[in-house]
């Protein structure tokens, strides 16, 4: 019981994320990177914000926790509340991580298939509070969700 209140605390951790994101004019999704049972970085989709054309959660979670040893990325888990995109899984694999706890993959179902493949153990909760952010989102802002997720 104990480790699910942990995974909790840490997907809870990333929907937080995700709402700052939202508040500041954004996509809301977040994402934490969690080694050792403590985040090490945090992010939230800043595309809107920065006019970024790469700050997805995870990758701004990876920005925020700083240049790392290769053994840490090894063993940390990555939280994100939607599934990642094709540039943030290669990230993933790109660092090692091992792990990765996703919030939802029906609004938007990422490159699962090829992280499964390369041995990214992957665990996906179907958070209610992570489809319920992201299609109000979208029901609000179908042009900004269209244009990032590039259709």
């Amino acid at each position: 019981m104990e480790e699910n209140e942990v995974v909790d605390a840490f997907m809870q951790a990333a929907i937080d994320e995700a709402r700052q994101g939202l508040e500041e004019g954004g996509v809301p999704i977040g994402s934490v990177l969690v080694h050792d049972g403590r985040i090490i970085g945090r992010g939230h989709n800043r595309r809107q914000q920065k006019g970024s054309v790469v700050l997805h959660g995870e990758m701004d979670a990876l920005e925020n926790a700083g240049r790392l040893p290769a053994a840490v990325y090894r063993q940390s888990v990555l939280y994100t509340t939607l599934s990642p995109c094709p540039m943030c899984s290669g990230a993933i694999l790109l660092y090692g991580i091992p792990r990765v706890v996703i919030g939802e993959h029906r609004t938007f179902l990422g490159d699962e298939a090829h992280l499964r493949e390369r041995g990214v153990e992957l665990e996906v909760l179907d958070s209610a509070a992570c489809r319920e952010l992201m299609a109000t989102f979208i029901a609000r802002h179908p042009e900004v969700w269209n244009e990032d997720i590039g259709e």
